[in-house]
């Protein structure tokens, strides 16, 4: 649906639900990995590829708890620092992890995803970031 036409001279009211935003969702998971904490989203849909980032944030040591349209993170015990391409191949946000656990831990391991039927999504700028700040990055092509 491209738009709405209204017709008549009857003033709109009612209220809508807004859904959450996945891509919004997909990049605040990983991002809860840049201190130990407790962290608690609301709002977020209820989509395979939140279940995705949550499976690989939970291969991490991170413990997830989902209610209906929120997720609880806790990152206390993070004790594995890699993406493997099982995951990334699934989803390429998966790639979004890389950022938090240098800036955190000073070093990871992720694949570099593979290709997209939407055509190039490239990650280049992500490595390009980590590259700035001084750290050696090791690319792994599955």
């Amino acid at each position: 649906m491209d738009k709405f036409i209204i017709r008549g001279g009857q003033q709109l009211r009612g209220t809508v639900t807004i859904g959450g935003a996945k891509n919004a969702a997909i990049a605040l998971m990983p991002a809860t990995l840049l201190a130990s904490g407790k962290y608690h989203l609301t709002n977020i849909p209820e989509l395979r590829d939140i279940t995705t980032m949550s499976k690989l944030l939970q291969m991490m040591g991170v413990d997830i708890e989902r209610a209906k349209h929120s997720i609880t993170i806790n990152t206390f015990r993070v004790n594995k620092f890699e993406a493997p391409y099982e995951h990334v191949k699934k989803m390429r946000a998966s790639v979004y992890v890389l950022g938090p656990l240098i800036a955190r831990y000073g070093h990871a391991r992720v694949s570099l995803p593979g290709g997209c039927a939407w055509g190039p999504r490239p990650v280049n700028l992500h490595i390009e970031g980590i590259r700035k700040l001084g750290a050696h990055i090791a690319i792994d092509r599955g």
